[in-house]
């Protein structure tokens, strides 16, 4: 039952953002459902970092929904999710002296430290995907999933993802990217009906096929 409400909300979700970007309305979507949030932080740390800060827009949403007081079954706080774990390395690692849980509850704590992560994954892996699957799983799973040939063949990708859950994050993270992109792109005025209808699409498979 609460699988069928569930399913029932994201149908209706679809639909209103089907129908608002039918008609044109940017600003409907950017607002409700794909907004530039903590737009001083992400733009700042996006910088210093070298990401794209609709990367870090997309990861955000699929990590909390710009929620700065989630906090998951597993311990990840914050916006981007940071684990204690992984904030107490990542701090020392950042140069700072102090580290506490209450630290990722702050909104540019946690971008930060969030960014110089993603800017870390993405230079161990030279790869967007790898770095965003980083990201969910740790760099060490990754790591042996390339190793593996089972799940690579090369080393230097990966053919197969084995935990679903990963799977379904970098799937999350790219569709979102790319809504974020076309969204926020220069050409404001600018309607791709392909583009649309394919990222609808992807928007539909990642929260109904996988």
């Amino acid at each position: 039952m609460r699988f069928l409400k569930k399913t029932f909300r994201t149908l209706i979700l679809l639909l209103v953002v089907i129908i608002a970007i039918g008609v044109g309305s940017r600003y409907v979507i950017k607002e409700k459902f794909f907004p530039y949030k903590y737009r001083e932080y992400v733009d700042k740390y996006s910088i210093q970092y070298n990401l794209n800060p609709l990367l870090v827009l997309a990861v955000i949403k699929t990590e909390s929904k710009f929620d700065d007081d989630a906090q998951s079954h597993k311990n990840a706080v914050g916006l981007m999710q940071i684990t204690v774990d992984t904030g107490e390395w990542a701090a020392k690692e950042m140069g700072y002296s102090t580290f506490s849980k209450e630290d990722l509850y702050d909104e540019e704590y946690n971008i930060k430290m969030g960014c110089w992560y993603l800017k870390r994954l993405s230079d161990t892996f030279n790869d967007l995907d790898l770095a965003i699957a980083a990201y969910n799983a740790g760099p060490t799973n990754v790591q042996s999933w390339l190793d593996n040939e089972k799940y690579s063949s090369d080393g230097r990708s990966i053919d197969y993802i084995p935990f679903g859950e990963t799977k379904k994050y970098v799937d999350k993270v790219n569709t979102y990217y790319n809504i974020y992109e076309y969204l926020y792109s220069e050409k404001k005025g600018y309607f791709d009906a392909d583009r649309m209808v394919e990222l609808i699409k992807s928007f539909f498979d990642v929260h109904f096929l996988s």
